[in-house]
């Protein structure tokens, strides 16, 4: 995961095992998902008036790459919390647990196979563009294809060791806006000759926005 957890109490007065409990489910969830980048909970006291007892929300949140954001939370009444609420939040993780298994099973199936099932090798780019203030840049595959590339799909943190001309292995999918990279892994760092050309072209191709 390349941002530290982050958990937040409402209402509620921090708790050791609270804490401890949640690093143990995240990472579990580590486990359905290589590709997680952040990961934020909240433990709260929420206020509603038509149900008895006291009721309580625990919620998580997962960020993948491309602003992808997954949500799951479990509301219920407590009446002892050191019972009451690890269920509560063992629920909210379950359901965390089932949306990464449905997302890794969407990029399972988008990888590229041969006719009797052999998974081939994830496809070979050279770095074009680098915007390295606002976080991406752009690949150019063997076909000469542009495709882009957002710093949190890029592997073990690479993004900064990234230069124009560098290969890389990335696999591929259908963006909004066109072909994208969903993972980006650092294979080889720039030749001695370069790509002046690609290093003269700042420019970025139509319908892309810096953000």
């Amino acid at each position: 995961m390349q941002v530290p957890l982050e958990i937040t109490y409402n209402h509620i007065s921090r708790s050791g095992w609270i804490d401890e409990y949640v690093k143990t489910r995240v990472e579990k969830l580590e486990q359905f998902s290589d590709n997680i980048v952040s990961c934020r909970f909240t433990i709260e006291q929420t206020q509603n008036p038509h149900r008895t007892g006291n009721p309580y929300r625990a919620h998580v949140s997962v960020s993948l790459p491309f602003k992808r954001e997954l949500v799951a939370e479990k509301t219920d009444t407590v009446t002892d919390m050191h019972v009451q609420l690890r269920p509560i939040i063992k629920h909210a993780f379950e359901a965390m647990e089932k949306q990464l298994k449905k997302e890794s099973g969407k990029r399972e199936a988008k990888k590229v196979k041969h006719s009797e099932g052999d998974e081939v090798a994830p496809p070979v780019a050279t770095v074009m563009r680098m915007f390295e203030e606002e976080g991406y840049g752009f690949l150019k595959n063997l076909s000469g294809e542009e495709i882009y590339f957002h710093r949190n799909s890029v592997l073990h943190n690479d993004f900064d060791r990234l230069t124009v001309g560098a290969q890389v292995r990335f696999e591929p999918e259908a963006g909004e806006k066109g072909p994208q990279a969903s993972t980006v892994q650092v294979i080889d760092k720039p030749g001695v000759a370069g790509s002046q050309d690609a290093q003269n072209d700042v420019s970025q191709p139509a319908g892309w926005e810096r953000h």
